[in-house]
């Protein structure tokens, strides 16, 4: 088997999970001066092209500072932030509606035997972000340095019903005509707050974040990003943590941190069980629940090899999608990890538990155990008392939690009439 045929094997959940979903992007200007600058535009097509809602948001700092630059205007700063006067004003209307040109001519390329051919995209921008003047602080007067005040979510949100992409540059406007020079970051945070976005993608030099060790940090939980923000002080990736920690604290489910400088990372990112960058979420990104009939694609694809080596009794898909209310999961990021059946029997206070399975993967991690609990929980509330197991070669894990050897004739005659004496397997029940 090609590695291109088991990496799309590997990846259907996750284009299952991310179709129709709405994603905000920040893309900073450095990323677009970048030689990778063309993998990301056509990533970004390709989400579109899965069904993914894209908002865009560019950012502008190199670009300004060359211009400023160029016509030798000084710059001057305060905490960090730029000071916009009337001569920058003008500088940094020029260089956003200059890449603004660049984005819409990326996005409406149609090359031959390129991730482009076809592609048919409508780039949408507007005046959806409003801004307010930051005023004089410190005694100093930002003067047409802006922050946000309102995402017009309606608007943008009408676009994307459209099947448009939506790009939002880093300037806002205010009610009383004003032009502001924004954070392209701030924009990316209160857009996806605004939207409860699905996701908040990051472009950043690195690959993520990373600890004091070197080591990439895969995830992180807002409170724990506050202790890697203040190692890190004026890195340009402590702005993207902590961009990504506040929109997860406001709302946000999940943020990530990826590199603009690899190519491919978004992708393998977001269809990959290993990731490639730094994950923020706001809460566990791994859950336990009821299966239902979309599930029954997810449940195939775990237990078939356990099938073929002959440790589960084989089920069709019509077997599958007639009892997938039997069936507990774990999901994670789209993907079912682990699953486990109840069957209750008739005629009897007796259920039974049925194709426990777990992802290779996953096996150390104790999603048996919790799976198991959750079944036990399910059979009390119908009023099963007593729990069977029937395994050719999984008894020592039943034995460690409890349950005790039985036999075919322990079995209600419901079940006992169904049983397979060829596989010969082992019967166990557990008092619940």
């Amino acid at each position: 088997m090609s590695y291109y045929v088991q990496w799309l094997r590997q990846a259907s959940p996750y284009i299952n999970a991310h179709r129709g979903k709405t994603f905000v992007v920040m893309i900073p200007g450095e990323a677009v001066e970048h030689p990778n600058f063309n993998n990301i535009i056509y990533d970004l097509v390709l989400l579109h092209s899965l069904g993914v809602r894209l908002v865009l948001v560019n950012g502008s700092r190199p670009q300004i500072n060359k211009k400023i630059a160029d016509k030798k205007i000084s710059p001057h700063y305060h905490h960090g932030l730029r000071v916009t006067n009337a001569e920058i004003l003008d500088c940094v209307i020029e260089v956003v509606g200059r890449l603004r040109s660049t984005f819409e001519a990326k996005l409406s390329m149609d090359l031959a035997s390129s991730p482009m051919q076809g592609a048919r995209l409508r780039v949408t921008s507007g005046n959806f972000v409003t801004a307010k003047p930051i005023g004089v602080v410190d005694g100093i007067d930002f003067q047409h340095t802006g922050e946000v005040r309102r995402i017009d979510r309606k608007g943008i949100c009408r676009q994307l019903d459209e099947n448009n992409i939506v790009l939002l540059s880093p300037l806002g406007y205010s009610p009383t005509g004003e032009i502001f020079n924004l954070s392209g970051e701030d924009i990316a945070m209160f857009t996806a707050i605004k939207l409860q976005a699905d996701k908040l993608i990051l472009y950043g030099e690195e690959k993520g974040i990373f600890d004091e060790q070197g080591q990439l940090i895969r995830e992180l939980r807002p409170h724990e990003a506050v202790s890697h923000i203040e190692r890190l002080a004026n890195h340009y990736q402590a702005k993207l943590l902590t961009t990504a920690t506040e929109a997860c604290r406001q709302g946000v489910q999940r943020a990530q941190i990826v590199s603009y400088a690899e190519n491919g990372a978004l992708l393998e990112e977001l269809f990959s069980r290993e990731g490639n960058g730094t994950l923020i979420a706001q809460e566990q990104f791994e859950t336990i629940r009821e299966a239902t009939i979309e599930d029954v694609g997810g449940l195939m694809e775990l237990i078939r090899p356990l099938e073929e080596q002959g440790i589960l009794v084989r089920r069709s898909r019509e077997v599958l999608e007639r009892e997938i209310e039997q069936f507990t999961i774990i999901e994670r990021e789209g993907m079912i990890i682990a699953c486990a059946a109840l069957y209750p029997i008739a005629d009897s206070v007796a259920g039974e538990l049925a194709c426990l399975a777990v992802n290779p993967q996953y096996r150390h991690d104790g999603k048996g155990d919790e799976l198991l609990a959750r079944i036990i929980m399910r059979a009390q509330q119908q009023g099963i008392k007593t729990l069977f197991v029937l395994s050719t070669k999984t008894a020592h894990w039943f034995l460690e939690r409890g349950f005790l050897p039985s036999s075919v004739d322990r079995l209600p005659s419901a079940r006992a009439s169904l049983y397979n004496f060829q596989r010969n397997s082992k019967v166990f029940e557990k008092a619940i």
